[in-house]
């Protein structure tokens, strides 16, 4: 089994790609357009710069050659969303080339990554068809892999850590991302268009490989096909027969020239596993846990970054688990003052919050580690068999965890240290 993606991601640019109309979103339909957008007779693309310094970021971060002069091709072909009737796109003098993804056990090829249009938003309804335009001419890079994916699990995760590169890109990825998804299971490929999120694209990928492998068994072969996914079903049907490349009928772009990349400046390459990992075993601290807080959140890297020589590194960590618990954003300006109360092993509940936010003092009542131990003690000896229970199931003694943490107002994961300190010295 083999499995490959193209994913189509929007650029963060202020403006589209070949005019000066926005790229915000707008409820009103066909309000940011223009003869360029919709494809007037004469009008002519003008190339937007930013757009390409920001795909020339997301080829480096992809680990790929970047060309030095690029070009643009015409993909022709006819739909409603494209009234020119083509699409500017890019094919052997794209971006960048010849790079790969790194997964924990492997590594998957990046076989292109080619700046593009994106054509209009089609609204379908029952017995007619909208067009809205304000769509067309988005920025869009497409990110070709080779069919290296061969596992469910990989599919997760390559899905997963291309979301966290782009992230740190600048790139929305709570905005709809399209995947185009390619499976062969034998000779010929079978490809299922526009799926969105990674629900259904596990979804989209379990039943095709289900489709394929049943008609293998019976002895047939997948024809080569483009497919369609229906979410609600949870089932791929037929869209229409694979087109060739020749069928596209690709030419030159005539109203763009060749590009140069050399003076474009990229963005800081930070990629989020790496960054974890590194901290992981600098800190001695868990891989994953750093990864669930800075994976989608540049703030929370930045926040580690600003007070790692300062404060304990899991007092750091703790204090942004508060944070994404009471969903306050990094950049709330409540961060430190959370560290200095961890610090103190403070637990930090909402009441606590609100006065921080509220710029009133937090009260600090300060208990000697003796007189928590001596407390425990008590509890433990009101039941003679919690001892003995508690080699058998940790859990029986989460009453008298939850009691300290309350009464002294410590983290949890603190008590529960102190609790198993004490029962050790029985």
């Amino acid at each position: 089994m083999k499995i490959g993606l193209e994913v189509h991601v929007a650029l963060p640019t202020k403006t589209k790609l070949f005019c000066s109309d926005s790229t915000s979103e707008t409820r009103e339909p066909n309000s940011q357009i223009c003869p360029i957008c919709v494809g007037f007779p004469g009008s002519r693309p003008v190339l937007n710069e930013e757009a390409v310094r920001v795909a020339k970021s997301i080829a480096i971060a992809l680990n790929c050659r970047v060309r030095e002069d690029i070009s643009f091709i015409r993909k022709v072909y006819f739909y409603p969303d494209l009234p020119k009737s083509f699409q500017i796109t890019q094919l052997s003098e794209s971006i960048g080339s010849d790079g790969f993804l790194e997964l924990e056990k492997k590594r998957v090829g990046i076989r292109r990554i080619q700046i593009e249009e994106d054509p209009a938003r089609i609204i379908r309804e029952e017995g007619y068809t909208l067009l809205d335009f304000n769509r067309s001419g988005i920025p869009l890079v497409e990110i070709v892999t080779e069919p290296d994916i061969t596992t469910e699990e990989e599919l997760r995760e390559m899905v997963f850590t291309l979301r966290t590169i782009l992230h740190y890109q600048g790139v929305d990825v709570n905005q709809e991302v399209k995947t185009d998804l390619n499976i062969s299971l034998a000779e010929e490929r079978v490809e299922i268009k526009n799926v969105t999120g990674i629900k259904n694209l596990i979804a989209a990928a379990q039943y095709e490989i289900t489709r394929q492998g049943a008609i293998i068994k019976k002895g047939g072969v997948p024809e080569k096909e483009t497919r369609s996914f229906d979410a609600a079903s949870g089932t791929t049907k037929t869209s229409r027969k694979k087109e060739s490349e020749e069928e596209y009928g690709f030419i030159y772009e005539p109203d763009l020239t060749v590009y140069d990349t050399k003076n474009l400046s990229e963005n800081a390459m930070r990629i989020p596993t790496k960054i974890a990992m590194g901290l992981a075993v600098k800190h001695k601290a868990n891989y994953s846990t750093i990864l669930e807080l800075i994976a989608f959140d540049t703030g929370a890297l930045n926040l580690i970054n600003e007070f790692e020589e300062e404060f304990d590194f899991k007092t750091i960590i703790a204090s942004l688990e508060i944070m994404k618990r009471f969903g306050e954003p990094a950049n709330s300006g409540v961060f430190k003052e959370i560290l200095g109360l961890t610090d103190q092993k403070i637990d930090i509940t909402r009441d606590v919050l609100k006065k921080i936010k509220a710029g009133d003092k937090v009260e600090i009542k300060k208990f000697s580690e003796p007189q928590i131990d001596e407390t425990i003690r008590e509890m433990l000896n009101s039941d003679k068999t919690i001892v003995e229970k508690y080699k058998k199931n940790k859990n029986v003694v989460n009453f008298i965890v939850g009691t300290i943490s309350k009464k002294y107002g410590i983290q949890p994961r603190d008590a529960a240290a102190r609790v198993e300190g004490v029962i050790n010295k029985l």
